[in-house]
């Protein structure tokens, strides 16, 4: 059985450096890719994500705002 991922993880913002906690989000039942998101104070958007290195890519790539895993058959 699998660890769960953490819920929220705490990463140093790009911009003003102050913590932003990014929180686990469920736009993804796919077992390869765990998405985080997070806002800062400072306004600056934070997108993290675990898992295979093309989902991650992809969805840090995307921005995070409408993307979805597709499995190519």
């Amino acid at each position: 059985m699998a660890n769960k991922p953490a819920r929220t993880l705490t990463f140093k913002c790009s911009k003003c450096a102050k913590p932003v906690t990014v929180y686990l989000q469920k736009v993804s039942a796919c077992s390869h890719i765990q998405p985080y998101q997070g806002i800062c104070s400072c306004g600056e958007v934070k997108l993290h994500a675990i898992g295979q290195k093309d989902a991650v890519e992809s969805y840090l790539a995307s921005g995070g705002a409408n993307w979805s895993h597709h499995h190519h058959h």
